[in-house]
């Protein structure tokens, strides 16, 4: 879902303990290494749904092509970003999203990806909290040289984020919810969001 919200300056205290995609990635492992998972709060569920999440990030690192007119928009940029990004290894559709964006950063030299774990940062969280209310997750905030906001998106793109907010308008059951969403990424096939993330390249 793109966000259009007031832009912010985003301590540097985040940027600086972010993770780098392998790291992140390294952490889940270790985790899962013992029977964990990034959650605070452990469950069996969790630690299953972070199996299933490397399954998908393995697939998405082998698969995922950049249309090209995103992969133009990314090599243009001059300046240095920062792209941040709120997640945990238990959730679905960062498993399914930030692979995707790690291929899109990995284009230009200067931008850096970061992962953050959103239950150490909280207070970051609530400044990007998804109608205000909701502490979905992953959220991306892309930010300039300065740390300052040039835009957020998240937690999906805007097109699966309506067909959700529909099936639980619906009352639909949280397991096929999670099912149709899963679905839906396989068909989309990464196109949406790296459309939306064109979208809000071009307008910064």
């Amino acid at each position: 879902m793109i966000t259009a919200a007031i832009r912010k300056h985003v301590s540097e205290k985040y940027t600086d303990r972010g993770m780098y995609y392998d790291e992140y990635r390294r952490l889940i492992d270790a985790f899962l290494m013992v029977g964990k998972s990034t959650a605070k709060k452990e469950s069996e569920s969790l630690v299953e749904y972070s199996k299933l999440n490397v399954v998908r990030m393995n697939r998405l690192d082998k698969t995922t092509a950049i249309i090209p007119e995103l992969e133009e928009r990314i090599r243009a940029i001059t300046a240095p970003q920062t792209w941040l990004i709120l997640t945990e290894g238990w959730c679905g559709d960062a498993a399914q999203i930030i692979p995707v964006l790690q291929k899109m950063t990995a284009l230009n030299n200067h931008i850096q990806l970061k992962c953050l774990l959103r239950d150490e940062n909280l207070e970051l969280m609530d400044q990007y909290l998804t109608n205000g209310i909701s502490r979905s997750i992953p959220k991306l905030v892309v930010l300039d040289e300065n740390n300052n906001e040039l835009f957020s998106w998240g937690p999906r793109p805007a097109a699966l984020q309506e067909l959700y907010y529909h099936m639980k308008a619906n009352a639909m059951n949280n397991d096929v919810i999670k099912e149709e969403i899963h679905k839906w990424y396989a068909k989309d096939k990464t196109v949406s969001i790296q459309k939306d993330i064109l979208a809000l390249l071009e307008n910064i």
